[in-house]
């Protein structure tokens, strides 16, 4: 399928992904979860970073996201 749409409909959901590590990881968790059920993810946009912290150190980070997939 190709990535431009002439006519038809795009879906858009949103998802929080979640990481120990950083920011980027917890958007590539947002999508590869995703995309466990949602097939044709074509975009993502980031809406929001935030992280859990205990004991004055990040221990987990959050990243809000829309992911754009085709409807079929």
């Amino acid at each position: 399928m190709s990535d431009y749409i002439a006519k038809g409909a795009i879906k858009v959901i949103e998802v929080i992904g979640v990481s120990e590590k950083s920011w980027e990881d917890a958007v590539a968790q947002a999508v590869t979860k995703a995309s466990e059920s949602v097939k044709g993810i074509t975009g993502v946009e980031v809406l929001a970073q935030t992280a859990r912290v205990s004991d004055g150190k990040v221990v987990q980070y959050n990243a809000t996201v829309k992911l754009a997939f085709v409807v079929s």
